[in-house]
């Protein structure tokens, strides 16, 4: 009897022990009753912790009724709560000065993508361009009167317009696919830079939710799901420059639903002798709503059009004589004309505790038409060489993730499975050679393009405690489709490929603020289209080998450092060249190189940064000497002073270098670097912001973009290959008035 009455006390305490160790449920919010994303959450009694979800979730394992959280997140107060109940606990933080020294590393989701939300905080974006810049190591240029997409170097490469790197908004792709100017091509100036919330990077193939262009990295732009408070600007500059921005809160202080619209408009005619008469037209919505299981629905929709003239780019030589200025032309008939419509919904689901979705579905209407001259009269010596690329584009997609955190045996495991589809139905696809954009002298390429991607991934997240491994795997699927409407029987040239893409990392947190990782992944990028028929599926997907070794380290409680060795290989693809029609190979080629940056904190309201890469690049098919990566970077440097808050003024000086660089094979002709200084200032007063910008502070000569280009002027006899420019902005100022209400 005794023996019995002790196993049912065994029993019963058991239940008991059960009943109580439970998981807790909570949402992390800030004073306006928004989520907080990435907030951390620590069990002090089990030593259990989580993280919040976009939602502002959490979910911690091990606790009951009685223990106490710790609840943090970087610009907020820390926040200690004793579990009363386990099933409802709702967290308010309050926010406060941004103290560096509260970043715990091993605390944090993604130290380097902190160290860009850290980036945002203190220096925010207030154009196009500086949204790219904001990520580390990356370079840009702009060569077509600033409404063609900029150019992007970043790890030793030339990007071109996006053709090694993956760009994103909200889960919508940005990259073009078999574009009329260039494969992957990606114009990113339908984003409001004022509405940018999060930006999500990774270099490296190494993300099993990244696909196509993810060889040199990848880069997810998300937007704000609430204003705070309504507010409108207006800038005037130099160069007849003028940009008006509004962002309207259009429900105040809801608690289960928000909405906002934005607008912008920008004028200019740049400091080029060629008025630019540039202008874009930018229109913005969103609306979130958040259900009582915190399950949230988003629909956003934007329109996005722009037109220029531009002066193109400008042969060395003709500056040098004085027939031009830096800021002329040889053709000022070039220009272009481009808009953008998407609408995106997205739904994000709790299905359980462990278990939790997100997907969006989203459709882009597109037109482009750009005109360009690079050679001059190099082939038509009557007529010039000028070239009209056009498209009209329809873009069709979902995404979907599920994810799942359980344990294998001890082991905290979070599996996440994906599925994807994009769909693409770009007609006219035209290249032509054209005369003051007005006749068609000849049709080179027209036709019609279907191009599909079906995707599906998983990737399983082993936590050790201190250890975690991450290995993944991606396939891919594309049919590619062509009708060419200069041949005279109607065909569709089609071609399918299939790839699979494996992913191996490794996480090491020696010390609370000492992170060591190992990265590993294959990445490849599609050709375009017309290149995969016209090769009949040769190298359709070129392959990326690529490995990263890093640290992200805190030295000292106001200093942060990360660095990264990292090696990269790409066999042999074809390339299609949009501007002449024609199909290049590249060969194989390898990089390695090291990123290195750092954050450091001065006082409460003073912050320096730098970031510097240095890389070498080299086909590995040819001889040495002639190996050289044409307009490959191989070192580059950012940094500046920013002041964040101090008696109402903020600012900062940013400094950005790029060294000198081959522009050809053999090194034999060669793109200066340059090295750039900006400065702004900023005052509030109550309502009131007054703003002061100056770009290129100390008036150098500087080229942005550069190319070794055979041409040939109208009066002369031989045709000479050398450096074409599009020159840097000269010293550029303009004032900023902002209202906030």
């Amino acid at each position: 009897m005794m023996r019995k009455l002790s196993m049912l006390i065994v029993l019963a305490s058991c239940f008991v022990y059960v009943a109580k160790a439970q998981s807790t449920r909570g949402v992390v919010s800030n004073q306006l009753n928004q989520p907080l994303e990435a907030a951390y959450v620590y069990n002090i009694n089990s030593e259990s912790h989580a993280h919040t979800s976009e939602n502002g979730v959490f979910v911690i394992n091990d606790t009951k009724v009685g223990d106490s959280l710790r609840v943090g997140l970087l610009g907020y107060e820390t926040k200690i709560v004793t579990i009363t109940n386990t099933k409802s606990l709702s967290i308010i933080l309050e926010e406060k000065v941004f103290q560096l020294d509260e970043m715990v590393i091993r605390e944090e989701l993604n130290p380097v993508s902190t160290i860009t939300r850290l980036d945002l905080n203190v220096t925010p974006v207030n154009s196009s361009q500086e949204v790219l810049r904001k990520v580390p190591g990356l370079f840009i240029g702009q060569h077509a009167g600033g409404g063609k997409a900029e150019q992007i170097f970043l790890r030793g490469f030339d990007v071109d317009h996006g053709t090694d790197v993956t760009i994103g908004v909200d889960g919508m792709p940005v990259n073009m696919v078999s574009h009329a100017h260039g494969q992957g091509y990606s114009d990113l100036h339908f984003v409001i830079p004022e509405t940018v919330n999060k930006i999500d990077f990774g270099k490296g193939a190494y993300y099993a939710s990244e696909g196509d262009f993810n060889t040199a990295g990848y880069v997810n732009f998300k937007t704000k799901d609430f204003i705070g408070e309504s507010s409108v600007s207006l800038s005037l500059g130099q160069f007849n420059t003028l940009r008006t921005v509004g962002l309207f809160d259009l429900l105040e202080n809801s608690k289960s639903q928000n909405a906002y619209i934005a607008m912008e408009f920008i004028g200019t005619d740049g400091p080029f002798d060629s008025p630019q008469n540039f202008n874009r037209l930018n229109l913005f919505g969103k609306y979130v709503m958040y259900s009582p299981e915190n399950n949230r629905v988003t629909l956003s929709a934007s329109h996005f059009t722009s037109r220029w003239d531009a002066s193109g780019q400008i042969p060395q030589r003709e500056v040098d004589n004085g027939n031009v200025t830096r800021f002329g032309a040889i053709d000022d008939t070039e220009g272009g004309e481009t808009e953008r419509t998407n609408i995106n919904v997205a739904y994000d689901k709790y299905i359980s505790d462990q278990t939790k979705l997100k997907a969006n579905a989203f459709y882009s209407h597109y037109a482009f038409e750009l005109y360009s001259n690079f050679t001059f009269f190099l082939e038509d010596p009557l007529n010039g060489d000028q070239i009209k690329q056009k498209e009209d584009r329809q873009i069709f997609g979902v995404n979907a993730a599920l994810n799942h955190s359980t344990y294998f045996g001890d082991t905290e495991l979070n599996l996440t499975a994906g599925f994807g589809l994009r769909h693409d139905i770009i007609d006219d696809v035209e290249l032509s050679r054209t005369l003051n954009r007005t006749t068609t002298l000849e049709t080179i390429q027209l036709g019609d393009i279907n191009q599909t991607n079906m995707n599906a991934f998983v990737n399983a997240d082993f936590d050790f405690g201190k250890f975690r491994v991450a290995p993944a795997l991606r396939l891919d699927y594309f049919k590619f489709m062509y009708n060419d409407a200069l041949q005279t029987n109607y065909e569709t040239q089609s071609e399918t490929k299939a790839i699979v893409s494996p992913k191996l990392n490794f996480y090491y947190n020696a010390k609370d603020n000492l992170q060591l990782y190992l990265k590993s992944g294959l990445g490849f990028h599609s050709n375009d289209a017309r290149v995969v028929v016209a090769n009949s599926g040769e190298d359709i997907l070129p392959r990326s080998y690529g490995m990263d070794l890093g640290t992200v380290w805190k030295p000292f409680p106001k200093l942060v450092v990360n660095s990264a060795l990292w090696y990269l290989f790409l066999e042999q693809e074809f390339v299609y060249v949009g501007d002449a029609g024609v199909v290049e190979p590249s060969g194989k080629t390898r990089r390695y190189g090291l990123d290195l940056g750092l954050r450091y904190q001065i006082n409460d309201w003073l912050f320096l940064d730098s970031d510097a890469t240095y890389t070498n690049a080299r086909s590995i098919d040819e001889p040495e000497g002639e190996d050289f990566i044409p307009l490959a970077p191989d070192f580059t440097f950012t940094g500046g002073l920013s002041i964040d808050d101090f008696n109402g003024f903020s600012g900062g000086l940013r400094l950005r270098y790029l060294d000198d660089r081959p522009a050809n094979e053999d090194n034999s002709i060669v793109a200066e670097g340059y090295f750039v200084t900006d400065f702004n200032i900023n005052y509030r007063m109550k309502n009131v912001t007054l703003g002061l910008m100056v770009e290129n502070l100390f008036d150098v000569d500087w080229n942005e973009t550069q190319f070794a280009t055979e041409s040939r002027l109208q009066n002369e006899a031989e045709s000479v290959e050398e450096i074409h420019f599009t020159p840097g902005t000269p010293f550029f100022i303009r004032g900023i008035v902002t209202y906030n209400f």
